[in-house]
């Protein structure tokens, strides 16, 4: 039986280092939460963030920007639901994430969220813009998902 507990941004930063499966580190955050078993052991965490794309920073939107887990089951609907009542609670007219397009979102789904379909995702090294791909990251379609309250855009 899982539990959540609070956690600190610095403490879920680390785990996602340890347990995220294809993203580097995470810059910044508004909060985070965890989940434990029954013996206390840490199995997951969540963070909670602005959102990344500056068009929605002024509409209070949160976004999910990590979530990562041992692989204990239901953690990542533990958590995902966590944060959608956190972000409903403190005031924030909508959550999202986004998760690769390969990934099924049974968890997100599970948690109640509500795909609205594939987003970006694709290499920021363009011609007209010429970026190194940071290492880890993969350029791939990605699907955006949002809370099961409020807006989305």
């Amino acid at each position: 039986m899982l539990t959540l507990r609070p956690c600190t941004i610095t403490d879920a930063k680390a785990y996602c280092l340890e347990h995220h499966r294809h993203l580097p580190r995470v810059q910044g955050g508004l909060w985070a939460v965890a989940c434990e078993d029954g013996n206390g052991t840490l199995r997951g965490v969540a963070i909670a963030s602005r959102p990344l794309a500056r068009v929605w920073a002024d509409k209070r939107i949160v976004e999910i920007t990590r979530c990562a887990t041992d692989g204990s089951r239901n953690a990542c609907s533990l958590l995902y639901g966590a944060c959608a009542r956190a972000a409903r609670d403190l005031g924030y007219a909508g959550a999202t994430t986004t998760i690769l397009a390969s990934e099924p979102g049974t968890s997100l789904r599970a948690a109640g969220w509500v795909c609205s379909g594939r987003c970006g995702g694709a290499q920021w090294n363009v011609p007209s813009r010429g970026r190194q791909l940071r290492l880890g990251v993969m350029a791939e379609s990605k699907t955006r998902w949002w809370a099961p309250w409020g807006v989305r855009l």
